[in-house]
């Protein structure tokens, strides 16, 4: 049977690419990693590593057993959260995903909460766009995800479960001396003409917006893209454009001098919500960061407006 630590070694020697670069950081000695690595390759039957002038690589089984030992690494500590966890919230880990602008508002909130009432478990939190995380939550490799879709239908394919948290409104934002800032009532047809600014083309946001001009007859002509709001929120301001700004992200507006308005009759919607994943038994702990964050989006929503 395959060893798990040696599995750990030929992860950190494929990685660094070096003997003596894995020992470091593995803080083992050269020999051992040297001996991890041959009593492993006879357990395969096989070669696993081959040396030239660039350093150490894996050989084709070499690369499809490190693969194999990421997924088997990853299973083995979510089996140990789970396991730290199952007689309480006293330690562990909680891995969290989150979309960047919940990242930069909603999260804190939550984070803080979660480790005035849970001190003892270790939290981790990465950022990226849904599209890049629930793959990877549905792999396993997080507990918990905080991200958008624009269906608001609540299914996110089979592997996740998700909990609606509340709805976050694109608001259509415009210099201040723009034409039409002045006008009650501002329609996707009215902006047919102008420039926009908005985040880079394959993000979900971008793509809905693309959608959503197209159904109303035209396409946007895009001047800038930018994936900080903040960004965007000047670039219009400078007046180089019009842009559709997510609610949750103009509470990081800065003094920046633009025109906030409501798009009718009905502007696009992003529908946030909290992924797990929904195989097997849910850790405690992240069932707690689910209510703590249900109670952040409140406070959220009572401070901020949401």
């Amino acid at each position: 049977m395959l060893n798990v630590q040696r599995l750990k070694v030929l992860r950190e020697v494929v990685a660094q690419g070096s003997f003596s670069e894995a020992a470091g950081v593995l803080n083992y000695t050269q020999s051992a990693v040297s001996q991890a690595i041959a009593t492993l390759e006879a357990e395969a039957g096989v070669p696993l590593l081959e040396r030239d002038r660039r350093g150490v690589r894996p050989t084709t089984a070499g690369g499809r057993l490190n693969e194999h030992a990421g997924r088997i690494l990853t299973q083995l500590d979510a089996a140990e959260a789970e396991l730290g966890a199952i007689a309480g919230i006293k330690g562990g880990e909680l891995r969290m995903a989150s979309f960047p602008t919940a990242g930069a508002t909603l999260m804190p909130l939550a984070i803080a909460a979660f480790r005035a009432a849970h001190p003892d478990v270790a939290l981790s939190l990465v950022e990226g766009e849904p599209e890049e995380l629930t793959p990877r939550l549905r792999d396993g490799e997080f507990d918990l995800g905080l991200i958008f879709e624009f269906g608001g239908t609540g299914e996110l394919g089979p592997g996740l479960r998700s909990t609606r948290l509340f709805n976050d409104p694109m608001k259509l934002a415009l210099p201040k001396g723009h034409g039409l800032a002045a006008k009650e009532r501002i329609t996707l047809d009215d902006l047919s003409d102008d420039a926009w600014v908005q985040t880079s083309e394959a993000s979900a946001c971008a793509r809905h917006v693309v959608r959503i001009c197209r159904t109303a007859g035209f396409e946007p002509r895009v001047s800038f893209e930018s994936d900080d709001y903040l960004t965007v929120q000047g670039l219009v301001a400078a007046g180089v454009g019009v842009a559709l700004i997510p609610q949750l992200a103009l509470s990081q507006t800065v003094s920046y001098d633009i025109a906030v308005r409501d798009l009718h009759p009905d502007g696009p919607v992003r529908h946030v919500v909290v992924a797990t994943p929904g195989s097997g038994t849910s850790l405690p702990a992240a069932a707690a960061m689910l209510d703590t964050l249900q109670d952040a989006a409140g406070r959220y929503r009572d401070g901020f407006a949401i």
